[in-house]
């Protein structure tokens, strides 16, 4: 569905024509452009849109099917940007990552949104309140995206490096130690760094292709070169994003190794203490088990103080036995 449209023009915000056509006419006669955002479109509605501003049917085909990786395809009449906008849910401490497909021409700017995470309403009402930057034109509005796109990673970022903490104090906590649910918490958190990963890592290179700092220094068509800086800012930005991405990772891998070599330690602990009683209570067991054997010749049978020696003797042993297990720390 068309969520909203409208013409730019000098910056101000004028209604457009019911007509794709007639308003992308009046958008280019009066030198500004049109900016026209979807939510989730079916084929009959894109159809519509793409067969005005000859759309290419490959980038078509994309921005419908959705689960797309961030990439820059550049064709003879227009310029597409993939985008993964990413949402924190804190209730659930989970990465979801939605959709957005951007669609660039000399007078127009499509935008195409599956999922929830976007930012593309915020940054229309922001650039509306900053005409002097939407008079750029679509790479005014390129730009906002991306930025904004880039900015939300960053404090997706923050809000994962503080639960690493919590993950991490709980692991290495002298009172907790880790519980048996840790280990899946710690999968599940390396899955969100995963999810997040996907989002942030392919976009390094289209922003490198915008920025005029990829191979030769060649400039992408519809991109105006006077924001060539602002999309390097924008990649700064991003870098930043793929380090605390990289440094997350192995962290959260870091931690995985400790927790289970702390699991392994407590096991081999429980098993020296099993075996420390299993060894106090064969001692007894054994001289009881000889002195049942029920034989007519024993030594000490027929003794009057053979049972109590014989309780003492045991309990000497215990004692003995538990002195030196506690000394060697196995209980």
């Amino acid at each position: 569905m068309i969520v909203d449209c409208a013409i730019y023009r000098d910056g101000r915000r004028t209604k457009a024509p019911a007509d794709l056509s007639d308003a992308l006419a009046e958008a280019r006669s009066a030198g500004g452009f049109i900016w026209i955002g979807l939510h989730e479109p079916t084929q009959h509605e894109f159809d519509l849109v793409s067969e005005e501003f000859a759309l290419h049917p490959l980038a078509v085909e994309d921005a419908l099917s959705a689960h797309q990786r961030p990439k820059l395809e550049v064709y003879d009449d227009s310029l597409f940007l993939v985008l993964k906008p990413v949402v924190y849910e804190p209730d659930s401490d989970t990465v979801t990552s939605g959709e957005v497909m951007v669609f660039l021409g000399d007078s127009f700017v499509v935008t195409v949104r599956h999922g929830e995470g976007s930012p593309l309403a915020a940054v229309r009402h922001r650039l509306e309140e900053e005409p002097e930057i939407l008079a750029k034109g679509p790479t005014a509005v390129l730009y906002a995206i991306t930025d904004a796109t880039v900015d939300h990673y960053l404090e997706v970022a923050d809000e994962l490096q503080t639960d690493l903490g919590e993950l991490e104090a709980e692991v290495f906590s002298p009172e907790q130690g880790g519980t048996r649910h840790t280990a899946s918490r710690i999968y599940t958190f390396k899955r969100q760094v995963l999810e997040f990963r996907r989002a942030t890592g392919p976009l390094a290179l289209p922003l490198v292709k915008l920025a005029g700092t990829g191979p030769f220094g060649l400039a992408v068509p519809f991109v105006n070169e006077k924001a060539q800086p602002y999309f390097r800012d924008v990649g700064d930005h991003l870098t930043r994003v793929n380090e605390s991405v990289e440094s997350l990772d192995r962290l959260v891998s870091d931690i995985l190794s400790a927790h289970l070599a702390q699991t392994s330690v407590r096991q081999n602990d429980d098993m020296r203490k099993i075996s420390a009683w299993a060894a106090m209570a064969a001692v007894p067991t054994m001289l009881a088990g000889i002195y049942g054997m029920n034989f007519d010749h024993m030594p000490e049978l027929h003794w009057v103080w053979s049972y109590p020696a014989l309780i003492a003797l045991m309990a000497a042993l215990e004692v003995l036995l538990y002195r030196l297990f506690k000394s060697r720390g196995w209980l």
